[in-house]
């Protein structure tokens, strides 16, 4: 098998692909070929340091495949089966993953590898941003960041699916018309102007309901501002930073905010969760409510790259690693 080894924390020159023998799996264990390896922000913050892991360590935690070997203890999966997981452990970035049977699903045959591969995660934390922590429905106006990335343009459908009105952001015109077609009803490019400004135009100057704020320091003060009273500012991602510190103070001042940064691990910690949430995504999937577009694909031995374009911001739609 091949995989990807990190053996320090910092640019995406420290990936560096290796091979080695497969091991098998054992008791509740299942090995699977990857067909498909996502790749998500959290595999970014993974490689730097923001996330500290125990060194040297495989990198991924989302793929889908086909299942070659089982453990004796196996009960759910048996060899063929389509999989998919998304939620470790650390090793997707490679030929080959040894998976715990309670963190692997099963895959409909109706959704396609590279499909699922890049999008499980980004569907399940759409699920619980949507679903768990603020329940969107046809009477809320939301701003959505990053709306033309990976999360964005399945949250942007989803919540417009539910009702909602969309507010997306995107940092380049070139986006503005895929978060359009994602479900967003209006799209500001904030390289060029204010999404605050435009919220507040919009609400009529209430404010919105809820702001998904994936790219941190850049946008965390202007989030909380296009607020509406007693809204709700979901701090999920650092794209362009870790915000500053904030006066818990503000909160009041500015209309006795809501603030929280989830991770989604903490919303599919039992197996039933798990199930539940990817049934929901499957489903939503399933309907044409949420279209995957898979925009850009690289080789394991590309994933350098695969980092810097996400890094950057030059990116749309989903990205996968092809093993």
């Amino acid at each position: 098998m091949k995989k990807i080894i990190l053996n320090n924390f910092g640019s995406e020159k420290e990936m560096k692909i290796v091979e080695e023998e497969q091991q098998k799996p054992i008791d509740n264990q299942v090995l699977i070929k990857h067909m498909a390896i996502g790749v998500n922000f959290i595999d970014i913050y993974q490689r730097t340091g923001l996330y500290p892991l125990n060194l040297p360590s495989s990198l991924g935690l989302e793929a889908s495949g086909v299942v070659e070997e089982v453990g004796d203890k196996v009960e759910e999966f048996k060899k063929g089966d389509r999989v998919c997981y998304c939620n470790g452990p650390l090793g997707a970035y490679a030929t080959h993953n040894i998976v715990p049977e309670n963190l692997l699903l099963h895959l409909p045959d109706e959704i396609e590898f590279e499909t699922v591969a890049s999008s499980l995660l980004k569907g399940l934390t759409a699920y619980f941003l949507m679903h768990d922590i603020y329940e969107v429905g046809k009477n809320d106006t939301i701003i959505f960041h990053a709306a033309a990335g990976g999360v964005g343009s399945i949250a942007s459908g989803w919540a417009k699916s539910l009702g909602a009105t969309v507010i997306g952001t995107v940092g380049s015109n070139e986006k503005i018309n895929y978060a359009k077609s994602s479900g967003c009803d209006h799209v500001i490019n904030i390289s060029k102007d204010s999404f605050k400004d435009a919220a507040l135009k919009i609400t009529d100057n209430e404010g919105v309901s809820v702001v998904y704020d994936s790219i941190g320091k850049d946008t965390l003060i202007d989030s909380m501002d296009s607020l509406r009273k007693r809204g709700l500012l979901v701090s999920f991602g650092n794209a362009s930073g870790v915000p500053d510190p904030i006066n818990i103070l503000d909160l009041m001042k500015k209309g006795s905010l809501f603030i929280t940064r989830p991770t989604l691990f903490d919303y599919v910690k039992t197996r039933e969760q798990l199930i539940n949430a990817s049934e929901k995504y499957f489903d939503v999937l399933k309907s044409g409510h949420i279209k995957i577009d898979v925009q850009q694909k690289f080789t394991l031995e590309e994933v350098g790259k695969a980092h810097a374009a996400m890094s950057n911001r030059k990116t749309v739609g989903t990205t996968v690693l092809v093993p």
